[in-house]
């Protein structure tokens, strides 16, 4: 025990350190200190977000039904792809800079812990998964139970990242 609690210290202070040091890199400086840098970089951010969430709404909701049935799940999932994970390198970029300008505050934040410890790795895994399915469960115009189900997973999931990254700032 007393070694498990040392090893988690020693880590949490290493943690503390490289959350220390991107607070003074250059670009954790600008935007920490810039009047304009941390607004621009929310816009990144939040630009990125909506692409993401945005893709993955579409195809979710082409799982689960909702909407005009102009391509099957597959198709739209092919269609989506590329919009999908450019979005996604643009939420990253974005919340990379955004966390580096306070990145220390940000550790001790208990939703900022849920959203990118948690909700955030389950639901980009279970998008990769419900990407993948969406070949073989679109192929035709319905969609099996499970497809609708995942979808709606999904949903879900995002709706908890939101949540957390809503909380941060009450916390």
């Amino acid at each position: 025990r007393i070694g498990d609690e040392r090893g988690q210290r020693e880590m949490y202070e290493l943690l503390v350190s490289f959350a220390k040091w991107l607070e003074s890199t250059p670009w954790g400086v600008l935007v920490r200190t810039s009047l304009w840098a941390y607004p621009f970089t929310q816009l990144i951010h939040f630009t990125g977000l909506s692409i993401w969430i945005g893709t993955n709404l579409a195809l979710d909701l082409r799982l689960i039904g909702v909407g005009k049935h102009r391509e099957t799940a597959a198709e739209l999932a092919d269609d989506l792809f590329a919009w999908n994970w450019s979005g996604f390198c643009i939420v990253m970029q974005g919340g990379f800079l955004l966390f580096s300008s306070t990145a220390s505050t940000f550790l001790v934040n208990i939703a900022f812990r849920w959203k990118l410890g948690f909700f955030v790795p389950l639901a980009i895994l279970w998008h990769i998964i419900v990407q993948q399915k969406a070949q073989s469960w679109g192929k035709t115009e319905g969609t099996p139970v499970v497809a609708k189900l995942a979808g709606l997973t999904e949903i879900g999931l995002w709706i908890c990242v939101i949540w957390q990254a809503v909380q941060i700032p009450n916390h």
